[in-house]
């Protein structure tokens, strides 16, 4: 909890205390359900919290917005960002029901009234969003369409409507596939966190 403080120290009471219970709800679920990596669930605050967390960085919702999580897993980024902002609107889906149930069970837990988690594909989905965000589900040419049918056109923030995804590894040639006249920023995430984890982890914005 402490690594979300320091690079979050404005949290309300509120916000810390959501936070802070999920350390021990995600263990719990993983014991039934494997979520998240073995390996991982010691490290849950660096390596899914913060880490969904750096979209927070790069952009800050507004009140009303809406957001879909695609291919959430067990909640990630969407739990972290809903808990980051209790006005925005997130709907978090995925195609394994058993996720779902552990997504829509943590925000229960925690009383998170703002996030919804969806058994669903993309292209099922009527709904329409200012931004498409995810984590490690597909490679950006297949994010891109499944994202533009999600994305509605008004724009109420700076950035324009689109899709942000957190990414690891070698992504240029995932940008490259785009195809020209795609505009795509690119963020590396050790320019927010100074942890060894998040060398070689960017953040990708597309403008779909």
């Amino acid at each position: 909890m402490e690594i979300i403080r320091e690079y979050f120290p404005q949290l309300t009471e509120k916000q810390a205390q959501q936070f802070s219970q999920l350390g021990d709800l995600y263990a719990d679920w993983n014991s039934k359900i494997n979520v998240i990596s073995r390996k991982d669930i010691d490290n849950l605050y660096e390596r899914h919290i913060l880490h969904s967390l750096a979209i927070a960085k790069f952009i800050k919702f507004r009140t009303g917005s809406k957001i879909v999580d695609l291919g959430t897993g067990g909640g990630f980024p969407g739990i972290p960002l809903a808990i980051l902002f209790p006005n925005v609107e997130f709907t978090l889906i995925d195609g394994t029901r058993k996720k779902i149930t552990v997504v829509n069970a943590v925000a229960e837990a925690i009383g998170l009234d703002n996030a919804v988690g969806l058994q669903a594909r993309a292209e099922e989905l009527k709904m329409r969003f200012d931004f498409v965000v995810t984590r490690a589900v597909a490679t950006l040419d297949k994010l891109r369409p499944w994202s533009q049918r999600l994305i509605h056109q008004k724009d109420i923030h700076p950035v324009p409507n689109g899709l942000i995804a957190l990414k690891g590894g070698r992504i240029n040639a995932e940008i490259a596939a785009l195809g020209k006249g795609t505009y795509v920023e690119t963020y590396p995430l050790n320019d927010y966190f100074k942890e060894d984890f998040f060398e070689e982890k960017y953040l990708v914005y597309v403008q779909v």
